[in-house]
């Protein structure tokens, strides 16, 4: 199972320097798993930068996989995470979800550098 954090939809949707990194488990929708802070992350940002036609697009590719709801145990879990890793809000839920189904994390945020279950790739200038 794969989770794609917020910051590597958008580089995918952007068609960014680390697109292709995250192609793999996002088209794998067999596999992904999709927190629903993810999102609403990436449609807020979408919709700023882009419209509300591209949000809703990016919103539509990020329902092809399993979408997972906050619930009141995910929530503690998450807390407990981002407490032990000093963490925000949206990245302990996001690791939290990773966790719960035992899913690689993908991500070019670097609050997740070297963490276990994570694939890092660092952010690149196009």
């Amino acid at each position: 199972m794969n989770v794609v954090d917020s910051s590597g939809w958008l580089e995918y949707f952007a068609d960014g320097p680390n697109a292709a990194k995250f192609a793999t488990p996002i088209e794998d929708t067999a596999r992904l798993v999709v927190p629903t802070i993810s999102i609403l992350e990436v449609f807020k940002r979408l919709l700023r930068q882009r419209g509300e036609n591209d949000a809703l697009r990016g919103a539509a590719a990020m329902h092809q996989g399993r979408v997972v709801s906050l619930d009141a145990e995910l929530a503690l879990a998450a807390a407990k995470l981002g407490t032990d890793y000093s963490l925000p809000l949206a990245d302990s839920v996001i690791l939290a979800t990773a966790h719960r189904f035992g899913a690689t994390l993908w991500t070019q945020d670097e609050d997740f550098k070297g963490m276990d279950g994570v694939k890092y790739f660092a952010k690149r200038k196009p």
